[in-house]
């Protein structure tokens, strides 16, 4: 059993600080009792701020996260688009020869006069750029780079992106658009939803890393899943699962391991309660195709290997 702090120190040196940040990925599983999970997700997501990363952690109870459309809306909620939108402006006017002379987003009206120079040329000149830097960056699907190209012309302020559309890109990101036809004007016509949410995922940590993030840590809490029986309607709280949640929940985990070939500058750390080895109707004995890549059956019973897919978190009780 390693302790949290020598873990999350491991997970810092090892994976977030020379690894994660220059273009790797990595799902680690962590298994953790209650009385530590709180504490292993704070040093872990202090540790990561600490070393640029932007973080978002998702947690079973509250979030359906058999769903990975839910995951992603959850992860959105807690991203600061219009943040990384502003910066990604900065960079596009700085490429095009116009500064922006002061830390303020820069619009189109302040530059022109700014510099001197004609609005609709300026407006030419940053579109090129910004054409060139987002809609043709490849390393994110298309829906996600239409997005992020509308976000940074709304902050520019150029008349090209309503106040209703960018509020309505918002909606679209964290899961809360009711019409897509407020979409129409961007050229969106789908919602994020099972066909597309992984590749939405799997573009945000490029999107961060091209604007000043090191990259993405992703701490999902999955304990609930442990939990069998549901308590009485008077203590219910957030979200409990069925059996078929569960295995579709495993699912959605099985195919973020099998798709980090495809996702870069991302760790994502999952935390699971101990009936993740004990309980063999909703552990991991209850789909093989998930136990398969993360449990080590050869391993040294006093200690664990960090570098594991999965390890025990937690301290060592002494004997009076």
């Amino acid at each position: 059993m390693i302790s949290p702090d020598e873990y999350v120190g491991f997970l810092a040196r090892e994976y977030l600080r020379g690894y994660v940040d220059t273009g790797g990925s990595a799902v680690k599983f962590a298994v953790a009792a209650d009385s530590v999970a709180p504490s292993f997700r704070d040093q872990l997501v202090g540790e990561a701020r600490e070393a640029g990363y932007a973080v978002a952690t998702v947690d079973a109870a509250t979030t359906r996260v058999h769903l990975m459309e839910q995951i992603f809306f959850e992860v959105a909620r807690q991203v600061d688009w219009d943040g990384l939108a502003a910066e990604a402006l900065r960079g596009a006017t700085t490429a095009a020869g116009f500064p922006p002379p002061t830390d303020d987003v820069p619009t189109l009206d302040a530059l022109a006069v700014h510099y001197r120079t004609d609005a609709r040329e300026l407006k030419r000149d940053v579109d090129r750029e910004l054409q060139l830097r987002i809609f043709k960056d490849f390393n994110m699907v298309q829906e996600f780079r239409i997005a992020m190209l509308r976000l940074c012309q709304a902050a520019f302020r150029t008349g090209q992106v309503s106040d209703a559309e960018h509020a309505a890109l918002l909606e679209w990101l964290r899961g809360d658009l009711r019409q897509m036809s407020a979409l129409k004007s961007a050229l969106i016509y789908r919602r994020i939803a099972r066909h597309n949410a992984r590749q939405m995922l799997f573009s945000l940590p490029h999107w961060l890393a091209t604007n000043g993030c090191a990259g993405l840590l992703v701490v999902i809490d999955v304990r609930r899943l442990g939990v069998a029986r549901r308590p009485p309607v008077e203590e219910r709280a957030g979200q409990y699962y069925t059996r078929l949640g569960l295995l579709d929940a495993y699912e959605v985990l099985r195919q973020l391991i099998d798709s980090t070939d495809e996702l870069a500058r991302c760790c994502i750390v999952v935390i699971a309660a101990p009936e993740l080895l004990t309980d063999e109707l909703r552990g991991l004995d209850a789909y093989q195709a998930l136990k398969l890549r993360i449990f080590d059956e050869i391993r040294d019973r006093r200690r664990d290997n960090p570098f594991s897919s999965l390890v025990r978190v937690g301290r060592e009780e002494v004997g009076s």
